[in-house]
């Protein structure tokens, strides 16, 4: 007979006895046998039985269960990968069994019981998504409450786990954070840098939930970098910053410039080595069309420091009023990400923290040029970019000129190219930068600041070569740079860029035609206007192209008369008292040769009324075209305009003003039967006797520029005589 069976004691009853005799070996062959021989066995009921032996086990164990976590978690964690969604289960089960009774002490396990409950959390299943979601709120009541987390040992594997693509998993990396961070013994904000970068990421999900979180997460960091700034790696964050202030998200992108605003006032020099990256990312934003508006979060009217105010365009600075280092230098510090793009605005007041004002940092100025440089050529920007960029660049020629104009030459032909922009502002504002340039007393020639020999570094097609001593210019139009008034505020870019200005007017007549006017107003505005006129007047006397040497003198004789901005200038001229104001009409008479209509209206302006009726004899011997007659008609109908109201009452003193006189029947007999003659004939009709009139101005030669008058119109007819050659030969040719 067999002998009879002796019931086994329960296994919960067994580990108690083993546990009261403080039998460990026993204990470890228990839990083994459950691990190895069923936990981990092949046939699922087996597995199943394995995992409820084991959860019973640690609930007999009770408070000694911390001796054996190892052996107890392992078997179970494995059983997480179980392709049954059942057994998947219970191993979630046994592990909230496990974990609740061991409480703090699987804090040691931590990590591998973070990376399963990781896995579990996008589980497909519905019922072990639940079982984990219990054991997560467990184990997440146990970390608050515990003083003991080895938050150090965990960050690798936040770090890692942080750039799941998949929803469920970001959810609940998310929603560990906000827990790590809702525990005061916690300090989340030192490892922030580790993880920064994957929450701008997790930011971009698509589900709205998710955004929420992260945006919390996000702005209890905030929150905390605000109240302990002193702790705060801000160095370590900028180049995270400067990527997802570029992202193609506009949250993302708007949280990026939230955080880079908060950096930027907190911080204050310490950003500023990343001033060409900040440019980067903020520069772009701009631009933005209506529908974005919303990512743009600040913006100034002028880039004289950077920014707290909050605007609905928005532009980000970096903080420009504090006093930069001896030369650039300084590069981006590398980061855990890199950009692609190259490291490149209107600016925001900044107020830094006392603790910030003692740092010494130099501004890397060779990184800001080229970013910026970098955005003013490329002809995609839009407009609100290019403005900022001109009046960053501005604000650096005012704040550190001689740095700037180790650039200049780079820079220059950029900035010639940008006045051909269609916006009024952009061109305005490019105006004001060259202008600035051009008056600069750092861009004297001497020791390197300013241009070397007066040469263009990289010349380009509308680019001339200048010399750089006044010595190399016309004697007339040194002579009249060395009287006027402003001198002393012009250095050898200002005649480079009257040369450079013609010569882009010479290669663009459209922009002559459209802007000519417009950009010369605005110069004589910001420059001193007698200086523009007596430089343009000395170059376009050795203009090769005839042509347009004619254009460009009627362009500025029309200016020069009609122009509010000259008003002081005609005045000047008017009278010619003065040496320079002589000295100025001789240099302007001379290349208003090339125009005899303007010769005579400058004539009228100075009142050289002999020396018009003089010109004004010699045009029997011109080729009267349509052309000519067009702007004698013209010149009639200026003369009824106010700015030539004195010239009028001269006419009532006929005794005083003969060849006033003479002169206006001299153009009434230049002109066919039209309205002009007829408004002119009219005038002449009503001469009377009136109070005596000025004499010509004296001590100028109008025999030799009568002289120079007839040498420049001969040249225009052997021009005129070439081009008609020329167009022949080309019909000669076409018919053959």
């Amino acid at each position: 007979p067999k002998p009879p069976c002796v019931p086994l004691p329960p296994l919960p009853r067994l580990v108690r006895e083993f546990v009261a005799q403080n039998n460990t070996s026993q204990i470890k062959h228990v839990i083994q046998i459950l691990s190895q021989e069923f936990a981990l066995s092949q046939h699922p009921h087996s597995r199943k039985g394995g995992l409820i032996g084991l959860a019973a086990c640690s609930i007999a164990l009770g408070k000694d269960s911390g001796l054996y976590l190892k052996e107890l978690i392992e078997p179970v964690l494995t059983c997480f990968n179980d392709a049954d969604s059942r057994l998947r289960y219970y191993a979630c089960e046994a592990l909230y069994n496990i974990v609740k009774v061991a409480r703090g002490s699987v804090l040691p396990h931590f990590n591998v019981l973070f990376d399963g409950l990781s896995k579990l959390a996008a589980d497909p299943d519905p019922n072990v998504k639940s079982g984990s979601e219990l054991l997560d709120r467990l184990l997440k009541d146990i970390v608050t409450e515990s003083n003991q987390f080895d938050l150090v040992g965990f960050i690798p594997l936040l770090r890692e786990r942080i750039y799941s693509n998949n929803q469920y998993a970001r959810q609940f990396i998310i929603s560990w954070i906000l827990v790590l961070e809702s525990v005061p013994d916690i300090n989340l904000l030192d490892y922030l840098p580790e993880i920064l970068d994957g929450l701008f990421q997790i930011l971009g999900d698509n589900s709205k939930e998710i955004r929420k979180m992260c945006e919390v997460a996000l702005g209890e960091f905030l929150k905390e970098i605000k109240k302990n700034p002193s702790s705060v790696k801000f160095a370590e964050m900028a180049n995270i910053l400067v990527i997802h202030c570029q992202a193609a998200d506009d949250v993302i992108q708007l949280t990026a410039m939230c955080w880079m605003r908060e950096f930027i006032q907190l911080a204050g020099r310490v950003m500023l080595p990343y001033s060409s990256g900040i440019l980067t990312a903020v520069l772009p934003c701009l631009s933005y069309d209506d529908r974005k508006k919303s990512i743009l979060v600040t913006q100034s009217c002028s880039p004289s420091i950077p920014a707290t105010a909050a605007h609905r365009e928005a532009t980000l600075l970096v903080p420009v009023s504090c006093p930069w280092g001896a030369g650039p230098g300084t590069v981006l510090p590398p980061s855990a990400n890199t950009h692609t793009a190259p490291w490149d605005v209107r600016g925001l007041p900044l107020f830094f923290p006392c603790s910030c004002e003692r740092i010494q940092v130099t501004l890397n100025l060779d990184g800001i040029v080229q970013v910026l440089d970098y955005h003013l050529s490329d002809t995609s920007i839009g407009m609100m970019t290019r403005i900022a960029v001109l009046k960053w660049l501005y604000h650096l020629y005012i704040k550190t000129p001689r740095k700037m104009f180790r650039h200049t030459d780079s820079l220059f032909p950029i900035l010639l190219r940008t006045l051909s922009d269609e916006s009024d502002e952009v061109i305005l504002k490019d105006l004001e930068l060259l202008a600035e340039i051009a008056s600069s007393p750092a861009g004297q020639t001497e020791e390197g600041h300013g241009p070397s020999d007066g040469s263009d570094v990289r010349p380009g097609p509308v680019e001339l070569h200048v010399p750089a001593r006044a010595g190399q210019l016309s004697s007339s139009s040194t002579k009249g740079l060395e009287c006027s008034p402003s001198t002393p505020t012009m250095n050898s870019y200002f005649y480079k860029f009257m040369i450079n200005l013609l010569k882009r007017f010479s290669s663009e007549r459209k922009l002559l035609e459209s802007r000519g006017a417009f950009i010369i107003r605005q110069l004589c505005l910001l420059l001193n206007a007698e200086n523009i006129f007596h430089s343009m007047a000395d170059i376009l006397l050795r203009e090769e192209d005839l042509k347009f040497a004619s254009t460009m003198v009627h362009t500025l004789n029309t200016i020069l008369l009609t122009s509010s901005e000259l008003f002081q200038l005609r005045n000047q001229l008017k009278d010619l008292k003065t040496p320079e104001s002589r000295n100025l009409f001789c240099c302007l008479y001379r290349s208003w040769c090339h125009n005899p209509v303007t010769t005579v209206s400058l004539c009228f302006l100075t009142q050289n009324y002999k020396h018009a009726y003089d010109l004004i004899q010699k045009f029997g011997d011109l080729e009267v075209t349509v052309d000519f007659l067009t702007e004698v008609d013209k010149l009639v109908q200026l003369i009824e305009c106010p700015i030539f109201t004195y010239l009028r009452l001269q006419l009532l003193d006929v005794k005083n003003n003969p060849y006033l006189i003479k002169a206006l029947y001299g153009l009434l007999m230049l002109l066919p039967q039209s309205s002009a003659f007829e408004l002119l004939s009219h005038r002449l009709q009503l001469l009377g006797d009136g109070p005596a009139s000025r004499t010509a101005a004296s001590n100028i030669d109008y025999t030799e520029l009568l002289q120079h008058f007839e040498k420049v119109q001969n040249k225009h007819l052997e021009a005129r005589h070439q081009r008609a050659g020329r167009a022949e030969q080309l019909d000669r040719r076409v018919v053959l």
